[in-house]
């Protein structure tokens, strides 16, 4: 009995939160129109939230190799070359004034 206790448990789990009332009614009209419950259609809406999010997170992390290759890239002691030095008269010139 006390792991269909624990299995039961582990089924569902729930998120609760409080909000304004008229932040509810909007999200109440916005579920009535895509024809979804209230339930559905905050679960969705988090969901693909939450997944947007990861996504720009984890597209923005860089592996171990990428990171030692920018690492190395910055510790380089390279000269400027002639396009880097215009662009830093250009700069002077336009900004630095």
């Amino acid at each position: 009995m006390a792991t269909s206790v624990i299995k039961e448990k582990e089924k569902d789990a729930r998120l609760n939160f409080r909000l304004r009332p008229d932040l509810k009614d909007r999200i109440e009209k916005a579920a009535s129109v895509s024809g979804k419950s209230i339930t559905d259609f905050a679960v969705t809406t988090l969901i693909e939230t939450a997944d947007e999010i990861l996504e720009r997170y984890q597209a923005a992390e860089l592996s171990n190799r990428d990171r030692d290759i920018f690492l190395a890239i910055l510790d380089r002691a390279d000269k400027p070359n002639a396009l880097m030095k215009r662009a830093a008269r250009t700069h002077k010139e336009l900004i630095i004034k």
